[in-house]
């Protein structure tokens, strides 16, 4: 079985006076505004980082969540945050680390069931595989 998601982004002008715009398929996001304010000056709009540590926080709650379930148990709530690093390197810019805080309710379950759990979440999570994902790209350049 194969799913596949579409988003999109459009781009005007140079990089750093620029505006973009981000849409999802399901139009949650509709031309959401992006730039380098919001990028690295903290002006409004979106950037990608964040929009990476909403995915992989809501991935890894959901996967937590069949985990739990597989070894019967269920949370109560589970609030998860993703603080993504973004550092200067001598090629451009990098993505070096993602850091998940997690707080959850989960009755009966044991410290060392929860860790062992919360670890199999973390390393099951499609978003936390996705830098290992194959990647493609089929480029038009208009006239």
């Amino acid at each position: 079985m194969s799913i596949v998601k579409k988003a999109s982004a459009h781009w005007e002008g140079d990089l750093k006076s620029g505006i973009g715009s981000i849409s999802t398929e399901t139009n949650v996001l509709n031309k959401a505004p992006y730039g380098f304010k919001a990028r690295f000056e903290g002006g409004k709009g979106t950037n990608p980082e964040e929009l990476i540590g909403a995915a992989h926080a809501g991935c890894f709650s959901m996967a937590l969540s069949m985990i739990l379930e597989g070894a019967g148990l269920k949370a109560d709530s589970i609030d998860t945050q993703a603080a993504v690093t973004l550092e200067q390197s001598a090629g451009g810019f990098d993505i070096t680390a993602i850091h998940l805080t997690l707080k959850a309710k989960v009755p009966n379950a044991t410290q060392e069931q929860f860790d062992d759990l919360t670890k199999k979440a973390k390393e099951g999570c499609p978003v936390s595989k996705v830098l290992k994902a194959k990647i493609t790209l089929d480029a038009t350049l208009l006239s």
